[in-house]
């Protein structure tokens, strides 16, 4: 593939966990990746172009897309997966931690996607893929978490919404509602107890939802969809 014709994808959240678990699986299958997160280290290989930054920052933003326009000459796809996720009863929620969660998942979807959106449709196509949680549509008593249903069903919403305002132009908009995911976010002696909150009894692995990304990716037919992959609990209990 000649350089200008390869594809290149956004992925933000990118140094760790899920994130660099999909700059891998986008690498496989052969796209050029902007990587990006507040502390991500260089990459040896010359089709990954790393920029540190809070996502939630607009400037960071700003220079994420004009970065990977200039090294790459486009924007084929956007994988926000970027996100905090706080636990805490409702009423324990304090100031800061209602400001960091819609910081980075909302303020941190929104100016990155305007970009990679207003390139792809310069290019008359492309892509954006929002990871959220299962938590969104099946919220579970054993863990509380408002503010991930707040900031995660507003992205599942927009991406709805997107998906429908794009279809006529080639742009594809879908979601991933994830469940627990075996990641340095969770301890490894919490993966027990996290897994009996599955059907199939226990925690997902990266590769779970870094395949699901590709499936969304290669599916030129799906649009508009909230693809769960939650080891069962959107089914039920």
């Amino acid at each position: 593939m000649s350089n200008k014709d390869q594809k290149v994808v956004v992925v933000t959240g990118a140094s760790q966990g899920i994130g660099a678990g999909i700059v891998s699986a986008y690498r496989k299958l052969g796209y050029a990746v902007v990587a990006t997160s507040r502390n991500i280290a260089e990459s040896q290989d010359p089709d990954i172009l790393t920029i540190q930054g809070d996502i939630s920052d607009r400037a960071t933003a700003e220079r994420v897309i004009a970065a990977g326009v200039e090294r790459f000459g486009r924007i084929d796809s956007l994988v926000n997966n970027a996100g905090i996720f706080i636990s805490k009863p409702f009423t324990e929620y304090t100031e800061e931690d209602y400001e960091a969660v819609l910081a980075v998942n909302v303020a941190g979807f929104f100016r990155v996607s305007q970009l990679a959106i207003a390139e792809m449709l310069k290019q008359g196509g492309g892509h954006v893929v929002q990871i959220t949680t299962s938590l969104v549509e099946h919220p579970n008593s054993n863990v509380p978490a408002v503010l991930a249903s707040l900031s995660k069903g507003g992205l599942q919403a927009v991406t709805k919404a997107l998906a429908i305002e794009y279809a006529s132009q080639g742009i594809r908009s879908n979601a991933i509602a994830a469940g627990t995911i075996k990641t340095p976010m969770h301890a490894e002696e919490t993966h027990d107890a996290l897994g009996e909150l599955h059907p199939v009894g226990r925690i997902g692995e990266i590769s779970d939802i870094s395949e699901a990304a590709i499936y969304l990716e290669t599916a030129p037919f799906v649009t508009g969809v909230i693809l769960p992959v939650d080891g069962g609990q959107t089914a039920g209990h």
